[in-house]
Order: C-alpha cells, then sequence, then structure tokens
C-alpha cells in the first residue's frame, strides 16, 4: 500500500471510499470516457450516452437492449484486489462504508457489507408490472425486449439512466455515512458527473484523499493526491 495512505488510514477509524469507473476497469470492465471506454465505441449508430437515456429507452427499446447486453454481459475478471482491499479494512472495522458510482456488484462480490451504489447494479432487474426481480442470467437468456413470464412486461434493469433521478433513498445514506466520516478516500473518478460528484461536499472530517491517474478539480483540496491506479496504490508494496 502506499506508505502515506497506510500512514493515515491507521489512524482513522470511520473512513469512507467513494469510487468511480477506474476501480472496475482493474477487473476488465471498460470506462465510459477514456480513450478505450463505451463513449469512443463506433459499432452503434447512436452514442453511448444518448443510448442509455430515458428517453431512448423508451423511443428504441429494442435498440436499448442490444446495447445494454453489449456491456452488462460483457466478461470481467471478478473483484480486483483493491475490490478486495476495501472488503478487508470494513472486516477490521475502519471502512464504514463504499459509495460507487459503478453498476457492476464487485463490491459485494469481493466481500464488502455496507455498499451504496449510486446508479443502482446490472445484477438487479424488475418486471415494470408486477415488480418481480430478474437477475442477470434472466436477461442473458433472452433476446430483443426482456419480458416478465408472468405478465409479458418489460423487465427494466435498476440501473439509473441519464435523465433519470438517483434513488432519494441511496443518496440520503450516502450523505449520512460521508458527514460521519473523519477519513475520505476518492478514486478512479474524473469528479465531473453530477450530482455524484457534489457528494463531496458533505464532508467534514479532517482528511480527504484522492486517488486517480489524471488530475480532477479537486485535487486541490485533498490532503493527499496520488496520480496512480487504485490497485497499486492499495496493493502494492
Amino acid at each position: 500500500m502506499h506508505p502515506e495512505l497506510k500512514k493515515l488510514i491507521e489512524t482513522h477509524d470511520n473512513i469512507v471510499f467513494f469510487g468511480g469507473a477506474g476501480v472496475s476497469t482493474e477487473s476488465g470492465i471498460p470506462d465510459f470516457r477514456s480513450p478505450d471506454g463505451l463513449y469512443s465505441r463506433k459499432d452503434f449508430k447512436y452514442s453511448p450516452e444518448t443510448m442509455l437515456s430515458h428517453s431512448f429507452y423508451e423511443a428504441h427499446t429494442d435498440e436499448f437492449f442490444d446495447f445494454y447486453r453489449s456491456f452488462s454481459l460483457a466478461p470481467n475478471n471478478g473483484p480486483s484486489c483493491a475490490h478486495k482491499k476495501l472488503a478487508e479494512l470494513e472486516a477490521q472495522g475502519k471502512l464504514k462504508a463504499v459509495i460507487t458510482q459503478n453498476i457492476d456488484g464487485l463490491h459485494q462480490m469481493a466481500g464488502s457489507k455496507r455498499v451504496f451504489e449510486l446508479h443502482g447494479s446490472v445484477l438487479r432487474n424488475y418486471c415494470t408490472q408486477c415488480g418481480t426481480f430478474y437477475d442477470l442470467d434472466f436477461i442473458a437468456g433472452t433476446s430483443g425486449i426482456p419480458r416478465c413470464p408472468k405478465d409479458n412486461a418489460v423487465v427494466k434493469p435498476d440501473v439509473v439512466l441519464y435523465e433519470e433521478s438517483l434513488d432519494s433513498t441511496t443518496l440520503i445514506e450516502s450523505v449520512r455515512a460521508i458527514e460521519a466520516a473523519d477519513m475520505m478516500i476518492v478514486a478512479g473518478t474524473s469528479l465531473v458527473v453530477y450530482p455524484a460528484a457534489g457528494l463531496l461536499d458533505y464532508f467534514k472530517g479532517d482528511t480527504l484523499v484522492l486517488i486517480n491517474k489524471e488530475a480532477t478539480p479537486r485535487d486541490g483540496k485533498a490532503d493527499l493526491v496520488i496520480h496512480a491506479g487504485i490497485g497499486e496504490t492499495l496493493c502494492g508494496d
């Protein structure tokens, strides 16, 4: 682990971790904005940002699901060393919550218990009529628009699309965790997507750590800035 970060973790007992796409890229999941990310793909006739909007879901449901399957069902390497290290810190009583912008469920797979998923999860899908839960395997086993066997209604992913609001309960619980924290570690996010990036404004603790390969708008306000990957920072020697 990065030596300065290790010292800070040793002296704090109410840490909150806030993570973005860079936490999952090390598990083989593409992010959105990098040169190799979803936004640079040319194999669809609309931009990914358009296809992940609520209005596109409503107007072009079949094309929405074609695109949705292309990344939600893409293979990944499972939880990374960073995911596992965060679960360890929670088990030790140091880390009180993980707040994530990712929708892959890798934090829970690694063993984290208190995870707030700001943008939902591809692992959860619901019938829009009767509310029956379906997992990702159900989506994988369908083609075209997935429909509930009970009432033939559309089965919608429990992910927050563009133009949709974040879940209010998840947002409130995230804010409470941040307000109570004495240390906040922010990693793998450019901090340009709101309202998620605005959550940092609720932090009242004494130590803010930013880990990201590129500079962020908040670097000047952090107590420790590490321009590196999350894996090498948390798990390196």
